[in-house]
C-alpha cells in the first residue's frame, strides 16, 4: 500500500472574547462623556418648538429677497458751479428748448445766496434740488414745485462742499412708476463682483509665491545634501504654522494694518493661500515618476535643468487643477473675510445683519449662493478638462 500523507489541521485557538466588564466601562465612559457634551452645549430641544415663533418672521424675511422695487420715474438736470474761477469747468449753455436750469452765479461761496431758476420741465410737478460735491457725495437741498408753466424759482444758501468744484440737481418727479433693480440688489452685485476679484488677486499673489516655495519644498528635490534637508524643514513647517492660523484673523489683522477694505482681504487670502498651495504643489512635486529625474540626472544636468525638463512637464496640469480650485475656495472664503473689513459682499452683508434689514440681508446671502455655485461648476469643469 502507498504510503498516504495525512493531512492534520492544526487545533484552532479558542477566539479571545471580550470581557463583559470591559464593554460595561465603555459603555459607561461614552455615556458619562454625552452626557457631558450635553450638558455643557446646553442642548434643549424643546426650544425648537417652543421658540419657533421667534424665527418666522426672519425665514420669511429670508427667503424674500429685496430684489426690485417700484420706483416714481423722475427728470434730472444738472448744472456746475464751483467755490473758485480757477480751474472752473466752462460754462454750459442751456438748451433752448427741454428742461434747463439756470443760477445766478456760477461761482459761489459758502454762505453765499444763490437763485436757481428752471425752466421747461413738466407742468405741476414736485421736485428736490440736490447738492453734489466733488467727490460725488449728494445732500438735499431744498423742495419745489413746478407752476402750470414748467418752472420754478428757488432761493439757496451754498454749504460748504468737499472740493472746489459741484453739481447743482435739479430731479422732478413725473407721473408713473417703473419697476427697477432695487438699492440692496445694486449694491450686492457691486460687491460679488469686487469679491470675484478679491479672491482672484488673491489666489493670483499666492500662485507667484507658492510656485518657487514649493520645489523648496519638495522632499525629493531638496533632501540630498544636508542644506537642502533643512531648507525643507523649514518651508514645511512655514507651511504648516501659516495654515494653522484662520484667514479670518488675517483679514483682521491687515484690516487694522491697511485699513477696511478689499486690499485687506487680498493680503489676507493671499498669505493663507501661499500656504495651502505650497504643501499641494510640493506634495504634487514628490510623487511625480522619478524615471525621467534619474535620467536627466545622469546626463549631468544641473538642478535646474533636471526642474526644467524632468519635473515641470509633469506637474503642469495638477497645478492648474489645485489654482483653480483655490480660486474658488478663496470666493467662498472672502464672504466671511469680509464680515470683518476685508471688502467684498461679506462686509455688506455684516452691515445689513447689524442693521436688522433681513430682506436685504438675504439678497447677499442668495447673491452668495449663486456665484459659489457658478465657481464651483466652473472650477470643476475645468479640474475635469485639466487633469
Amino acid at each position: 500500500m502507498a504510503n498516504e500523507t495525512l493531512t492534520q489541521r492544526a487545533p484552532t485557538l479558542p477566539r479571545t472574547q471580550a470581557r463583559p466588564w470591559t464593554f460595561l466601562l465603555l459603555v459607561l465612559g461614552l455615556a458619562v462623556v454625552y452626557v457631558y457634551g450635553w450638558k455643557v452645549t446646553q442642548i434643549n430641544l424643546g426650544e425648537l418648538v417652543t421658540k419657533a415663533h421667534l424665527v418666522r418672521p426672519l425665514v420669511r424675511d429670508l427667503i424674500r429677497p429685496d430684489l426690485m422695487t417700484w420706483r416714481p420715474r423722475t427728470l434730472a438736470v444738472s448744472v456746475p458751479f464751483s467755490f473758485t474761477r480757477a480751474g472752473a469747468p466752462a460754462p454750459v449753455p442751456a438748451p433752448p428748448v427741454g428742461p434747463r436750469l439756470r443760477l445766478s452765479s456760477s461761482v459761489a461761496s459758502p454762505g453765499q445766496p444763490l437763485v436757481v431758476r428752471g425752466e421747461g420741465f413738466t407742468p405741476n410737478r414736485p421736485g428736490v434740488l440736490i447738492w453734489q460735491d466733488q467727490s460725488g457725495a449728494s445732500a438735499k437741498a431744498k423742495e419745489f414745485r413746478t407752476d402750470s408753466q414748467g418752472a420754478f424759482t428757488a432761493d439757496l444758501a451754498v454749504p460748504s462742499l468737499i472740493g472746489e468744484h459741484h453739481h447743482l440737481i435739479a430731479e422732478v418727479t413725473l407721473e408713473g412708476r417703473l419697476l427697477r433693480p432695487s438699492t440692496a440688489l445694486t449694491l450686492v452685485f457691486g460687491r460679488l463682483v469686487e469679491t470675484v476679484f478679491l479672491a482672484l488677486m488673491g489666489t493670483t499673489i499666492a500662485v507667484i509665491l507658492a510656485v518657487p516655495l514649493s520645489f523648496l519644498g519638495a522632499k525629493n528635490l531638496m533632501a540630498r545634501s544636508p542644506v537642502g534637508t533643512t531648507v525643507y524643514y523649514i518651508v514645511r513647517t512655514v507651511f504648516n504654522i501659516t495654515r494653522s492660523i484662520e484667514p479670518l484673523i488675517m483679514a483682521t489683522v491687515f484690516a487694522v494694518w491697511v485699513g477696511i477694505g478689499p486690499f485687506a482681504g487680498v493680503l489676507a487670502l493671499a498669505l493663507h493661500s501661499v500656504a495651502s498651495l505650497g504643501k499641494l504643489y510640493s506634495e504634487q512635486i514628490e510623487s511625480i515618476d522619478p524615471g525621467p529625474i534619474e535620467a536627466i540626472t545622469a546626463t549631468g544636468a544641473s538642478p535646474l535643468q533636471v526642474v526644467r525638463y524632468a519635473v515641470v512637464p509633469q506637474i503642469v496640469p495638477p497645478f492648474i487643477a489645485f489654482t483653480i480650485y483655490r480660486w474658488d475656495i478663496n470666493v467662498r472664503m472672502s464672504t466671511v473675510i469680509g464680515m470683518v473689513g476685508g471688502g467684498g459682499v461679506g462686509f455688506l452683508l455684516i452691515q445689513f445683519i447689524n442693521l436688522l434689514q433681513w430682506q436685504q440681508a438675504a439678497t447677499a446671502v442668495w447673491g452668495i449662493t449663486l456665484i459659489v455655485a457658478a465657481m464651483d461648476y466652473f472650477s470643476a469643469n475645468v479640474r475635469e478638462k485639466v487633469v
